[in-house]
Parts: C-alpha cells; sequence; structure tokens
C-alpha cells in the first residue's frame, strides 16, 4: 500500500514496518555509502531467524561504523553555537584606504556567521553569562576572508601565550568537573585576581553585555587592530564593529536564569525563527581607521587587545551591512564542521603586531587540523572558497580532489621538455601583480627590529579604559556590574582571592569596590599596587545598553506575549494583535492550553505557547487580554501568576484589561508607568523596560 510519502509501505514476518521505494527513475533508493541499494533496513543477516548476526552483513557493519564515529572532537571554546547564511552588502565606497573586492561599494559578498558561548561545552544552555562568539566567514571573490571577533571590543589578556592558562582557569575545575559554562570558581578568579591585565575586560563581562536578549540584539568585535592597504600600498589602522540594527538589548539575571530553565536554545531559537518569518537578523559593519600619527597621540598603546578607542574620540564610520537570511540545511555539517581561522586573509587587509593576533594566527590552523582531523579542512563545503583554488598541496586524510599529472611542485619545466607528456602542464604560478603581499615598511606606533620577550611600556594602564567603561554605564548597568562582581566571588571559596579582587576594583573605582564589599560582607582593602597611575577618561554614553545611542526606540524586532483565557474579548485582541505589528513588532498569543481558547464571539483562537511553556521570560512585554471568567480560572493556575509576576520583577510592561487587576493584584504588581490598560500606552511602554521599578524589587549592590 503506497503512503504519503510515494513509497509501499509492507509489513514483514515479525511485525516491522519496510518503506519500499516503488520504482521509477526518479525513486528515493536507500543505499550504502558505496551506492549499494539496501534491500532490509529492518534486520540484520542472521544464521537463521532466532540464530547469531553474521559478519558478511556489510549493510549493519558500514551503519553501525559510520554511527560510532558520528561526533567530532569538541572545540576547546566557542563549543556551544548557532550560524546562519546571509550576505554582506558595501555601502560605502573605501577603495582609498583598501583595494579589498568585498569592500568595493555596492558588491555582494556570501557570508556564513557562527555565534557562540565560550566556556561551556557543546550541550550547554545559550544563556550563561558568558562573552558571545561573533565570527564572519566572508566567500569573497579574492578567497575566504574570516573575521573571527567576540561581542566585547577587548580581551582578557595581551599575549596570546597566556591563552591556555585563560581557558584553563577559566574551564570547569579539573578535579571536579564543574561548573559547567559558568565562570563563578576559585580557579577562575583566582587566575584573574593575579592579572591586572584583565580588569577592563571584567568590567564587560560582568556587565549585561554578557546577557544578550539573543543574538540579532548584540554588536560584534574584531576585537584587533587590523590593517587595510591600498593599491598604492600605503596602511590604514583599522579595528572592526557591528552594529545591530535591531538594537543593543540585554537581559537582567534574574530573567536569564528563567529563560535557561525554560528554553536552554532560546537564542539559537530566535535566530532560526526570525529567519523563518523573514525579520532578518541584520548588522551594519563599522570601522574605525586611523593613521600611525592617532595611534602616537593616545594614552595606551592600539595594539593592546584590552583597550578600546571610545567612540567618542574616533567615531564609528559605516561601511555595509551584513544580513542572515537562511539557516543552515545541516547543523553538523555546516555550523560544527566550519572552521574560521584569522589567518584567512586577502588582499587588501592586513595584520598588525598585536601579540595577541599573532598567536592566534597560529593556533587556530592547527586546532581545526585536530578537530576536523585532516590538513584538508578546507575542502569540506561550508569552508571551501567560492573562488578558484589552485596550488601543489594534495594528498593527506580525506583529499577530495582528483590532481592529475607528474608536476605537483613548484617551479616546474617539464612542459618545456621535448617529450613532455600529457599532464606535464606547469600548473598556478605567483601572481607578483595581484597577489597578497605584506607590507614590509614598519608601520605599527614605535615598532623595532629586535625580537624581544618583552611587554612594552604603553601596555602597562590596566585600569583606567576600565574605570571610564564602568563611570560610563547607566546606573542600572552599575548595579547589574556590581551585582555580577557579588554572585561570581560569593561562589569563590578561597578568601584571599575575594580581597586580592576587591584591591583590584579600588582601583577602577573605589565606589564599586564599596558596593561590591557590602555585599560580600568584607572590609575594603587598599588598592592593589598599579604600574603607572590610573587616569580619569572622559565617560563614553556609546558604551551603554541603558539610555545608549543603540537602545531600541519602538516594538520593532520585539516580540509581545498576549495572554488570553476562555472569555477574552476576540475583537479587542484582534486591534491588539494589528497594532502590535502595524508598529512593528511580533504578536504571540499565550493560551492555557496550546489548542487555545474560546473567544467572546464564540471563536476558538489557537495559541502559539502553552502558558506553561511560554513563561513571560521569552518575550520582551506582555498584555493580559482577559475577561472575569478568563481571569478567575488563572488565579488558580500557578504558571499565570508566575507568567505575570516575573513580567513586573523583569521590568517589563504590562497591559491589561480592568478585568485581569485581580491578577495583577495576586501577582504583587504595583502601579506604575509601565502597567498600562490595552490602548496606544501599552504599545508606547512595550519598548522599553521600567528600571525605576527595580529597586523594589530586588537587592541590587
Amino acid at each position: 500500500m503506497a503512503n504519503d510519502l510515494g513509497y509501499d509501505t509492507t509489513t514483514g514476518s515479525g511485525g516491522e514496518t519496510h518503506q519500499q521505494a516503488s520504482g521509477g527513475a526518479d525513486a528515493a533508493y536507500l543505499t550504502t555509502n558505496q551506492g549499494i541499494r539496501v534491500s532490509d533496513n529492518q534486520n540484520q543477516l542472521k544464521s537463521g531467524a532466532r540464530g547469531p548476526a553474521l559478519l558478511e552483513d556489510f549493510v549493519l557493519r558500514e551503519k553501525i561504523f559510520h554511527f560510532d564515529h558520528e561526533r567530532i572532537p569538541e572545540r576547546i571554546v566557542h563549543a556551544r553555537g548557532s550560524a546562519a547564511h546571509g550576505y554582506f552588502e558595501a555601502t560605502d565606497d573605501i577603495s582609498d584606504i583598501s583595494k579589498a573586492a568585498l569592500f568595493q561599494k555596492g558588491s555582494k559578498t556570501p557570508v556564513f556567521t557562527r555565534f557562540s558561548t565560550v566556556a561551556g561545552g557543546a550541550g550547554s544552555v545559550d544563556t550563561p553569562r558568558d562573552v558571545r562568539g561573533f565570527a564572519v566567514k566572508f566567500y569573497t571573490p579574492e578567497g575566504n576572508w574570516d573575521l573571527v571577533g567576540n561581542n566585547i571590543p577587548v580581551f582578557f589578556i595581551q599575549d596570546a601565550i597566556k591563552f591556555p592558562d585563560l581557558i584553563h582557569a577559566a574551564k570547569m575545575e579539573a578535579q571536579t568537573g564543574y561548573p559547567q559554562a559558568a565562570t563563578a570558581h576559585d580557579t577562575f578568579w583566582d587566575f584573574i585576581s593575579l592579572m591586572p591585565e584583565s580588569t577592563h575586560m571584567i568590567m564587560w563581562a560582568m556587565s549585561d553585555r554578557t546577557l544578550p536578549a539573543s543574538f540579532a540584539t548584540m554588536e560584534g568585535f574584531g576585537i584587533h587592530t587590523f590593517q587595510l592597504i591600498n593599491d598604492a600600498g600605503d596602511v590604514t589602522f583599522v579595528k572592526f564593529h557591528w552594529k545591530p540594527k535591531a538594537g543593543l538589548q540585554s537581559t537582567i539575571w534574574d530573567e536569564t536564569v528563567k529563560i535557561a530553565g525554560a528554553d536552554p536554545d532560546h537564542q539559537r531559537r530566535d535566530l532560526f525563527e526570525r529567519i523563518d518569518r523573514g525579520d532578518f537578523p541584520t548588522w551594519e559593519l563599522g570601522i574605525q581607521a586611523f593613521d600611525k600619527a592617532f595611534a602616537d597621540s593616545l594614552d595606551y598603546d592600539v595594539l593592546d587587545s584590552t583597550k578600546i578607542i571610545p567612540e567618542e574620540v574616533l567615531p564609528v564610520r559605516i561601511i555595509g551591512q551584513m544580513v542572515l537570511d537562511r539557516y543552515p540545511d545541516n547543523f553538523f555539517a555546516e555550523t560544527e564542521q566550519v572552521a574560521f581561522c584569522p589567518g584567512n586573509i586577502v588582499p587588501g587587509i592586513g595584520f598588525s603586531n598585536d601579540p595577541l593576533l599573532q598567536g592566534r594566527l597560529f593556533s587556530y590552523l592547527d586546532t581545526q587540523k585536530s578537530r576536523l582531523g585532516t590538513a584538508n579542512f578546507h575542502q569540506l563545503p561550508i569552508n571551501a572558497p567560492k573562488c578558484p583554488v589552485m596550488n601543489f598541496q594534495r594528498d593527506g586524510q580525506f583529499q577530495m580532489a582528483i590532481p592529475k599529472g607528474r608536476t605537483n611542485y613548484e617551479p616546474n619545466g617539464l612542459s618545456a621538455e621535448g617529450e613532455a607528456r600529457p599532464g606535464d602542464e606547469p600548473g598556478p604560478r605567483e601572481c607578483p601583480v595581484t597577489g597578497y603581499k605584506s607590507v614590509t615598511a614598519a608601520t605599527g606606533p614605535d615598532e623595532e627590529g629586535e625580537k624581544l620577550r618583552v611587554r612594552p611600556e604603553s601596555f602597562a594602564d590596566h585600569y583606567s579604559q576600565a574605570r571610564m567603561f564602568f563611570r560610563s554605564l547607566a546606573a542600572p548597568e552599575q548595579a547589574h556590574l556590581a551585582s555580577a562582581l557579588v554572585f561570581e566571588l560569593s561562589k569563590v571559596g578561597l578568601a584571599h582571592v575575594r580581597t586580592r579582587m576587591l584591591s583590584n576594583l579600588v582601583n577602577v573605582d573605589p565606589d564599586l569596590a564599596g558596593r561590591v564589599a557590602d555585599g560580600l560582607n568584607m572590609p575594603v582593602p587598599e588598592a592593589s599596587p598599579t604600574a603607572v597611575p590610573v587616569k580619569d577618561m572622559e565617560p563614553s554614553p556609546a558604551l551603554r545598553i541603558i539610555e545608549g545611542p543603540r537602545a531600541p526606540k519602538s516594538i520593532e524586532g520585539r516580540t509581545i506575549a498576549i495572554l488570553i483565557a476562555d472569555g477574552s474579548d476576540a475583537a479587542a485582541v484582534d486591534t491588539l494583535t494589528s497594532q502590535i505589528g502595524d508598529a512593528g513588532g511580533r504578536p504571540v498569543i499565550v493560551a492555557p492550553k496550546v489548542g487555545g481558547a474560546k473567544m467572546s464571539d464564540g471563536s476558538l483562537l489557537p495559541a502559539d505557547f502553552q502558558l506553561a511553556g511560554g513563561p513571560s521570560v521569552l518575550f520582551d512585554a506582555v498584555a493580559l487580554a482577559l475577561s472575569a471568567e478568563g481571569c478567575a480560572a488563572l488565579l488558580k493556575e500557578a504558571a499565570a501568576v508566575q507568567f505575570v509576576m516575573d513580567a513586573f520583577g523583569h521590568l517589563k510592561a504590562i497591559g491589561h484589561t480592568a478585568e485581569a487587576q485581580p491578577l495583577l493584584d495576586k501577582a504583587g504588581v504595583e502601579p506604575d508607568d509601565g502597567v498600562t490598560g490595552l490602548d496606544k500606552a501599552f504599545i508606547a511602554a512595550a519598548a522599553k523596560r521600567f528600571w525605576d521599578r527595580e529597586p523594589k524589587l530586588r537587592t541590587l549592590a
């Protein structure tokens, strides 16, 4: 009997189901990896119906062999990742400073972008307090360029030789195997407290930047100083920035913890769903471009990856945008097997002498060979360039190409012989005109020829930018940062490590150190010694998430939950849904049962989420479109009370009907500007959080 899939479905003697191709030229026959058609995919080949399996069953052996080797070694860091395909379009002409083809105005370049957490394994959750990886592979006509960065513009260390120590300290402790995807433990803070250069990064890591609401609402940074090179060989220094078109948003800690429980895949799911509904995640690519004279004028070293150039000192120039519009066809083949290498570079882009970048150029290539098992990992479809590849790098494990001829070296001259054979053609040659050329002249600040194991004095100021970052934040962000430090350090069992960290924080800001010390019930120690005096830099408002220039100004791209129950006003819900959609938001219906609720006009409105599986932590604002009957029923439902309690506790706008007031009362909701009726005031309120509410709800440092 044929089923809906175009197969004939039959039942075997033991009751097993067989789906057999019906035949014909286009029939989808099941085969082995060698293309041999499989006659029975339900039973091993045995000696008799109840006898032992036979070694000659090549179908079984191949299937089990492949299954046994399906998993490849996990990434040491950035193991938990999500990715999507898209394109980069250059919107501004920078041919005066870079000859790279992808930067020519109007050009479109395919990209594959992977977002990740750092410390956790592949099976950890999406939402720990952690730095996020932000890696983009550009498939340019001149070869692949990988811009491998994070959602934070600075790093923990200045020199790559310390990277193994950093990761060993940050990952789960060696003797226990925990904590997973967390840095609230002794070894991490012991290392950090002994590395003053990490202080600026810790300010960022303890801020709301490490609690992004989604991939689409976080920034990305290339971290290092790179070079741009024009046709004349002139060099311009550059720092790369990704600016989200959806605005910069983060969650708050309590909300983050609950999201992890409600949906460990929340950010991965959000990425896929945005693409599914055509709300494509988009970022502008910006650059801070500068010359040697500007670099020399700064009080800090542009080759130091623990420093930023504030946007108020050097504005970011937007040169293009990236749109992610297609998710992978296969998670393993693409997201897991993609290999990013900072050393993948194209003409028009170059490296600086940043000692952290220099170490990464070695590390990544070596790591990809270990993880993917072969020097030919670049031939995997997700890693393969979309331009011609011609060289003499042959053989090796999993070689996919079949090179022909004898000439597998260069220079060669067999084709010039009188008795040359087919296949003796010379093959690819050097390209002195258009090939990649490294800059040979000294271009960096204070470059010298000696090879030394030293740290330049210009790298010695570890606290001034950390102070600037903290003092640039809005008051709620400062409270969150201080509270994050209290939480993390409260997990540290060694008192002297906590004291050492507090000594470093005194250098950042005495008030911050006092707040953290009070939260730990510890005295504020003396400031730790500094190599150079700490400076008071001008605050940078561009660093803020709250009240910053990239804070969302409307509900565009935001998800608004409408809680309904039996008896909800059909017309009111329909009007609210339209208003949210017209303002660019995404309305979703939440009901006690996923089948929906019976509305006031007798219709059944299906739900997008069942209440217990759609807590308010998943949404940006909530509307309680309830009747008296529906509200009375929900008063007995713990999930409904928690839904409202969390929305209020997480400072979100709450729109409600008058009939929903008993539910608000039971959830402890107090009147404020963010609690409105179901009218235009709610649409305006849903664009923001109500930070004045926070001190009334929780104790912050």
